[in-house]
């Protein structure tokens, strides 16, 4: 039996699933029945024609694509309706979100626009190769516990041209801003903190959203070099006074000096842990990249600087001190110790990621248009959020060589066994679908005289376009200290 709960949950499900539909405009049903086909296939996603033979797919193989090719998602409105539903927290109560970029990779896909050369990993020894693909730039809410689940609340494509440094920095500014209309965070909350990883400039970052309720906490490369706050000018000095401190090199040793917070614990995963932090540090800013265009004195970002050190690592690699800014000052030792816990959650988002390639299918369908990748995007996260909804409403259908456990620590796969059993029970505004028949299509031995245009790769010119891999490891011939942000 079904706790109290769960009938509210079985409500806020069925409410998701009517303004769902709701969002989708044209080619609604076509479109609604491929997103519960989805949710109630056995096994990963192979083809979206394959999506046809589930019962919950009432239409023929080919409306998926044609769903997808000639539909039309209203997406302000989805996003508004994925920011409304509960969202998890922190244990102080606050929202924690997480951006990352990931690519779906079309390298033979001549037919297909707008595709931009992405960062890979791992299809080389030790090599980062450049392949042909669409990138997304996602933003998740991150939970607390041992489980991978996450919210997903938006993405965005980077279009040609685009720098991805000004499309993060929108589009974290609009899911701030959906998140307070809807009432998730009230004035008084605790602030909603940002956690990204090491490709994003979290200084300007925190500059450019300083008017939002946001703490910004990003991981720095190992070679970075911050300042410290400039000294007080002595009486009598002359000249202009100095802008900068000494120098705090996360490389060298003798610069940083007794942290201003140390805290020692023991972790499950990683054993032991050091965490030790240093107050009012900043990077020095030059007129160039990002700067370039900034009027006047270049603008003196303040934070927290953490190291985190743990004797090990759960896949057995020899563990890296991890290095992060935090853009706020004068920390507790509870911030301090929230800040690093919420950083390795931030790697849920990477779980999430998987899951929506290796099991929801989504760079499966050979899709020529970015705009229906979009539309199958969204209807994928769209289904994932159904299935974060139904983790308490599912029976666990485990195999018998899996190992029992709650519903709050059950697997996006292993919720996504058992909603078949509970789709009857909610919401399907879908309409039954009306007989009819396939066209005549081309006549057979006509050639096709008008051949699909063939598109070029476009490539990023500047170095803040397209953040790197996570996994980027950092060169070590020749190490150069960065000095400047």
């Amino acid at each position: 039996m079904h706790h109290v709960q769960d009938a509210g949950s079985a409500g806020e499900l069925s409410a998701l699933r009517r303004e769902f539909y709701r969002c989708l405009t044209r080619r609604a049903d076509a479109l609604f029945e491929l997103t519960d086909a989805v949710l109630c296939a056995d096994g990963p996603v192979r083809s979206v024609a394959e999506l046809s033979l589930t019962g919950e797919h009432r239409r023929g193989h080919g409306s998926g694509y044609a769903a997808l090719a000639r539909g039309r998602v209203e997406v302000d409105r989805l996003r508004a309706a994925l920011t409304a539903v509960s969202l998890p927290r922190a244990a102080d109560g606050r929202l924690v979100l997480a951006v990352d970029v990931t690519c779906w990779l079309r390298p033979e896909a001549h037919t297909c626009p707008q595709r931009i050369l992405c960062h890979t990993y791992g299809r080389g020894k030790d090599q980062h190769i450049m392949v042909p693909g669409w990138p997304y730039s996602v933003v998740v809410a991150l939970e607390t516990g041992r489980h991978s689940w996450t919210a997903p609340l938006d993405v965005v494509r980077l279009a040609p041209g685009d720098d991805a440094a000004s499309v993060t920095a929108r589009q974290i500014r609009d899911v701030v801003e959906r998140l307070i209309r809807a009432g998730q965070w009230r004035p008084g909350d605790p602030e909603i903190l940002l956690v990204a990883d090491a490709g994003y400039d979290g200084p300007r970052l925190a500059h450019v959203l300083a008017d939002l309720p946001l703490i910004v906490l990003v991981r720095m490369r190992s070679d970075r070099v911050l300042r410290r706050a400039a000294p007080a000018s002595s009486p009598g000095t002359m000249g202009r006074p100095r802008r900068h401190g000494d120098e705090f090199a996360f490389g060298a040793p003798g610069t940083w000096g007794e942290p201003d917070i140390t805290i020692e614990t023991t972790t499950r995963l990683y054993g032991p842990a050091l965490i030790r932090a240093w107050d009012r540090l900043h990077p020095r800013l030059t007129h160039r990249i990002a700067w370039a265009g900034h009027d006047g004195n270049l603008p003196i970002l303040e934070g927290t600087v953490i190291r985190l050190e743990v004797e090990r690592l759960p896949s057995g690699a020899i563990p890296k001190p991890v290095w992060l800014w935090h853009s706020h000052t004068s920390l507790t030792d509870a911030e301090v110790d929230l800040a690093w816990q919420a950083f390795l959650r931030r790697f849920d988002i990477e779980h999430t990621f998987r899951m929506l390639k290796q099991t929801l299918g989504w760079t499966t369908p050979k899709l020529r248009s970015p705009d229906a990748a979009d539309r199958w995007t969204w209807l994928l996260l769209t289904a994932y959020t159904q299935l974060r909804l139904a983790r308490e409403l599912t029976a666990d259908l485990r195999r018998p060589w899996e190992k029992p456990r709650p519903a709050q620590r059950l697997s996006p796969s292993r919720i996504r066994r058992g909603f078949r059993n509970l789709r009857p029970q909610l919401a399907s505004p879908a309409r039954v679908p009306k007989p009819s028949r396939p066209g005549p299509g081309r006549p057979s031995g006509l050639p096709n005289h008008q051949p699909t245009p063939r598109h070029d790769v476009h490539t990023a010119t500047s170095p803040n376009r397209q953040k790197p891999s996570h996994r980027q490891k950092p060169k070590t011939t020749n190490p150069r200290p960065r000095r400047t942000g």
